[in-house]
């Protein structure tokens, strides 16, 4: 099986929507590829990935994550990186935004949409967060 995730949105519900399923596919022996793209690029970027914003009004969460043992988004994609799911941030973006490949976590890609729709194009399961 393949999964193909487009993650478009940067805050900490988007993270852990992208990563567990994203994790939770390559459980399953799938083959996981995910796109950053805009705001997304938050969610692998080396600072900010650690202070994701939780929606206004939902700040009690965080307790409930606590509580409950789950993984910090950090902890998310050394897992996901270590299952083999391929992250891939879009060129186009970073170079709006002025980033480099070094802003980012070790091990991700960098590539276009092109890239990914290559990637996607077979895929079982596709996703946007």
């Amino acid at each position: 099986m393949k999964v193909a995730i487009i993650a478009a949105n940067g805050g900490l519900f988007d993270a852990y929507k992208v990563f567990n399923i994203a994790t939770a596919a390559a459980a399953t022996d799938a083959e996981v590829g995910i796109f950053f793209t805009f705001e997304g690029l938050n969610l692998i970027h080396k600072q900010a990935y650690k202070q994701l914003p939780l929606p206004e009004g939902k700040e009690h969460f965080q307790e409930g994550f606590q509580k409950a043992n789950v993984p910090s988004i950090e902890e998310l994609v050394s897992m996901a990186q270590e299952m083999g799911v391929k992250l891939i941030a879009c060129q186009m973006t970073m170079d709006v935004m002025s980033l480099e490949k070094e802003h980012f976590v070790e091990g991700i890609e960098v590539g276009g949409a092109a890239s990914f729709l290559n990637f996607a194009k077979d895929a079982n399961v596709t996703l946007s967060f």
